[in-house]
């Protein structure tokens, strides 16, 4: 379990420490492989039949694979591209240019950190308006050479900072979602882990978006919901109920594509068939969105977003 897991792992986790355990000993192979089996039963059981909020702690989880990570497996090749041109380069947002089946593609995603000194370079996957300048700057650089989007998006919203107010967090929020309503060239948007609130959504319009199995996606945290609604964050399990944040929950309501599969256990569990899922998805999607004229892709787009909520006049 690589050292780290979530109560409600810990059952096959104490499985999986039995097994090791009896490696090496004579005469145990026949009960190693009944554990294995039984082990591998209760993954299922236990992956089959998650929480909401099992799905929130699966989509945060440490080892989780970030952007660079999926990037660096699905291709060999990615020159990234940094600053905004205004004021900063900031490293919530990594943008760059790549080649996946001889399409040229321009990928642009949040970026969380794995250690501390990480975590405050990236700001735990919090982007400036600095970050979004730079996501728009690289999109209409892709719209100019005829080449699609992709944007993977894993944060827990926009940074709130009073300096990235200053800045016009807002207004690079809300230019972001204008523009990409009518960029001249197919967007494809995919889900890997936190999808959370506009800080998600100023990289999430496109013309197809996916999340992985385990990602969420909502206006705002389990924690946040529950200290406005309730004034007590530990109702964190509840508010996740309410919000139907998970993958499932967002095909039901049609705001979301599809699904990309995930390994049993999580994306943690295997990076390379992860990585896989989101190739063989990326390929399939942009190969049935660059067959579209650009005038018809853009109504589609428009339309699709325009369609979702219910509202009463």
């Amino acid at each position: 379990m690589n050292g780290i897991w979530l109560e409600f792992e810990r059952p096959i986790v104490e499985l999986e420490k039995k097994i090791e355990e009896l490696r090496g000993l004579k005469g145990v192979d026949s009960e190693i492989e009944r554990l294995k089996a039984q082990a591998e039963k209760l993954k299922k059981t236990i992956y089959s039949n998650l929480t909401r909020w099992q799905r929130v702690q699966l989509a945060r989880h440490p080892r989780r694979p970030y952007p660079l990570d999926i990037i660096k497996l699905i291709t060999d090749v990615f020159v990234e591209l940094h600053g905004d041109r205004r004021f900063a380069d900031d490293h919530a947002i990594v943008a760059g240019i790549t080649e996946i089946e001889k399409h040229h593609i321009a990928i642009i995603a949040h970026q969380k950190g794995r250690d501390t000194k990480e975590k405050i370079k990236r700001n735990f996957g919090m982007p400036h308006p600095e970050g979004y300048r730079k996501a728009m700057r690289i999109m209409r650089m892709a719209a100019k050479f005829r080449m699609p989007v992709v944007t993977m998006v894993d944060t827990p919203g926009a940074f709130p900072g009073v300096g990235a107010e200053e800045r016009g967090q807002a207004e690079a929020i809300a230019t972001n979602l204008f523009e990409c309503a009518t960029l001249p060239t197919p967007i494809l948007v995919i889900i890997l882990g936190e999808g959370g609130s506009g800080g998600a959504l100023a990289i999430a319009l496109g013309d197809r978006i996916l999340m992985m199995e385990n990602a969420v996606y909502s206006v705002i945290t389990p924690e946040g919901c529950a200290s406005i609604l309730w004034r007590d964050a530990s109702k964190n399990k509840d508010a996740a109920e309410a919000l139907k944040m998970t993958a499932q929950d967002m095909v039901a309501m049609n705001i979301i594509d599809a699904t990309i599969p995930e390994p049993v256990g999580g994306a943690h569990m295997d990076f390379e068939a992860t990585a896989k899922n989101i190739r063989e998805a990326i390929k399939k999607n942009l190969a049935e969105l660059i067959a579209f004229p650009i005038p018809e892709l853009i109504e589609a787009r428009i339309q699709k977003f325009r369609k979702m909520g219910v509202y009463k006049t």
